[in-house]
């Protein structure tokens, strides 16, 4: 796939978890649309993988938690974009297990998206 593919791709993503945090909690953050694309990428390099269905939602879960981690560490310090501290199983308020968890589902249907897209612009 060319570098126009995946940027439309990165641009696809990054719209997508943006509309899903408007439609989640009524707004977002500029640097979610980078995370968005990023986590887009990924998703659709693991539905590659040669793996059942629910270990590659567990590995995009993962992947999304890690970069919703280093997204939280670098603009979200004073905790002014999201706020994780009262939940359940959260590291330092930036990543939680409630989240993890919906992340699996979320990934099912992000490789989903990703391979419809990938369909349409072959």
């Amino acid at each position: 796939m060319g570098f126009g593919k995946h940027v439309f791709l990165f641009i696809l993503g990054g719209s997508a978890y943006v509309g899903l945090e408007f439609l989640w909690r009524g707004w977002s953050h500029g640097s979610m649309f980078f995370a968005g694309g990023s986590c887009f990428l990924l998703l659709g390099a693991l539905r590659r993988l040669p793996l059942a269905l629910f270990s590659k939602s567990l590995l995009g879960a993962a992947g999304i938690t890690l970069i919703e981690l280093l997204a939280g560490l670098l603009v979200n310090k004073n905790y002014q974009v999201w706020d994780y501290r009262d939940l359940p199983g959260n590291f330092h308020g930036q990543v939680c297990l409630p989240f993890f968890l919906l992340w699996i589902p979320v990934s099912i249907g992000g490789m989903a998206l990703y391979h419809l897209a990938e369909k349409l612009l072959s």
